[in-house]
């Protein structure tokens, strides 16, 4: 779809945004030579940020012998925005100022197997927006927006989560159902998407253009960013990496296929190593994926061989995976994120490096930076309400119809 005037407006607004909200007190010129735009169209989006509250002028800087230069930076009192992170075993949310520094957060659990019905979901999102928003003693009211990741493919224009295979969802109006309780803007996405954006704003994608966030979960998939923005594809399907063919005619996958990269290095892979190592391991909590990657991530610190053993052929399998997406996508940046690289990560990330020389090829493989994620707190919240605020500013000097 050709972009408008106002589409690629709004991107560049979004931008500047980004860059102030990154990098703290800057001048406008310092955004300008960071974003590659003018210095008269950054200072036309600047005054319209700061006439919208969500900037503030905050001092002025020595230009060198000319005029000092006045800085701008985030205005935190400019309203609040939420991030909720929908997983397949919890409900996350996060309340953040329009600086999006986190002021309040509230985890509710989630079993797949008794709460996997779109209205027990959406009851737990209202629910955890509930609490976080008393809990900050702020009013629903005032939210500027409410960003949402759920897993799986997303219409985020429609509302609508096309396909969740870990719920077997098709064709859910999760948007409208959240509507029907919430009056506040809602924008819905899914996770890859939210963690790319996290790690473009205050993470290992800072000052990076080509961009990859691998998130190993319950489900996998990849984040991605080229040229510095999003990629979405042509349906918003794009780093569907996890369902990508890895071993031919291999473990069942849950989005009903075989040999998916998520058969293997998701949590449910990792069990199933487990048990092909080691049946009648302890460390196998058949019912419950939290507690045996738990339990494989304490073992492997103690050394236990059946931890090192498992932990050693799951990273075989995911260097082979992150290598073709290497050399397929060329990224800048590589970055391991989400709760089972959380838990297993340097020894997974370790291992995987060593054997990655085996199947990138060189070039690329030299010029890609590969780490685990370092943001504090929750990156899928952080960037769903990135989301809210993406859509907030697209209103911004719009009026209404």
């Amino acid at each position: 779809m050709k972009r408008t005037s106002r589409d690629i407006r709004v991107a560049n607004r979004f931008e500047v945004l980004r860059r102030i909200l990154a990098d703290g007190p800057v001048s406008r010129q310092e955004v300008a030579a960071d974003t590659g735009l003018s210095l008269a169209t950054v200072s036309n989006l600047v005054g319209e940020l700061l006439q919208a509250g969500l900037l503030e002028e905050v001092g002025f800087q020595d230009s060198g012998g000319g005029r000092p230069r006045a800085l701008v930076a985030a205005r935190r009192s400019g309203g609040f925005l939420a991030g909720v992170d929908v997983a397949e075993t919890y409900v996350h949310v996060e309340l953040f100022d329009t600086g999006l520094q986190v002021l309040a957060s509230v985890e509710e659990p989630l079993d797949p197997r008794q709460e996997s019905s779109p209205a027990q979901v959406v009851a737990h999102i209202v629910s955890s927006l509930r609490s976080v928003a008393e809990r900050a003693e702020v009013g629903l009211d005032q939210l500027l927006g409410v960003g949402v990741s759920v897993p799986g493919q997303v219409d985020r224009d429609g509302g609508v989560s096309i396909f969740a295979p870990n719920w077997d969802w098709h064709d859910v109006p999760l948007r409208d159902q959240l509507a029907a309780t919430l009056n506040v803007p809602l924008y819905l996405d899914n996770p890859l998407r939210a963690g790319v954006l996290a790690e473009l704003w205050f993470g290992a994608g800072r000052g990076h253009d080509d961009v990859a966030v691998l998130t190993l979960g319950t489900g996998v998939g990849a984040g991605l960013a080229f040229h510095g923005q999003l990629h979405r594809g042509a349906t918003n399907s794009a780093g569907e990496w996890g369902h990508t063919n890895l071993v031919m005619d291999g473990r069942q996958c849950r989005c009903g296929s075989r040999g998916c990269v998520e058969a293997y290095v998701g949590a449910p892979g990792i069990m199933a190593q487990l048990r092909e190592i080691a049946p009648d391991s302890p460390l196998l909590h058949p019912d419950d994926q939290t507690a045996t990657i738990d339990a494989l991530a304490e073992a492997h610190r103690a050394g236990d061989p059946v931890a090192v053993a498992v932990v050693d052929e799951t990273a075989r399998y995911l260097a082979v995976a992150i290598a073709d997406l290497i050399n397929i996508v060329n990224p800048e940046v590589v970055v391991l994120s989400s709760w089972v690289a959380a838990k297993l990560g340097e020894p997974l990330l370790t291992r995987a490096r060593a054997l990655l020389g085996r199947h990138a090829l060189k070039r690329p493989l030299n010029h890609t930076e590969i780490s685990l994620c370092r943001i504090n707190g929750n990156p899928v919240s952080l960037g769903a309400a990135t989301f809210a605020l993406e859509g907030h500013l697209a209103e911004i000097g719009v009026t209404p119809r």
